[in-house]
């Protein structure tokens, strides 16, 4: 069973992300707002990989603000996690 979350986002150009989980695997991810290209390529390298694994790769990534969309989408995996 797919599970789809919505995340707001905070300190970058895309303002939102939806996220669809398949147990702990990514199925599919969609940006809203900021670098489309460079949003759709990480939303294309992310499917089919486990939340841990995403979490550990992406979490900390800074473009501006302290933070970057990986990072936030890193953030929404965590909160995912947390709220399980």
């Amino acid at each position: 069973m797919v599970e789809r979350i919505s995340y707001d986002t905070n300190g970058t150009c895309a303002r939102h992300i939806i996220i669809e989980l398949d147990g702990d695997v990514v199925s599919n991810v969609e940006f809203v707002g900021g670098c489309f290209g460079n949003l759709l390529g990480l939303s294309q390298l992310v499917k089919g990989q486990k939340i841990d694994d995403l979490i550990k790769k992406l979490k900390g990534i800074q473009c501006r603000n302290g933070t970057s969309c990986p990072d936030q989408f890193a953030q929404a995996l965590e909160t995912v996690k947390i709220n399980r």
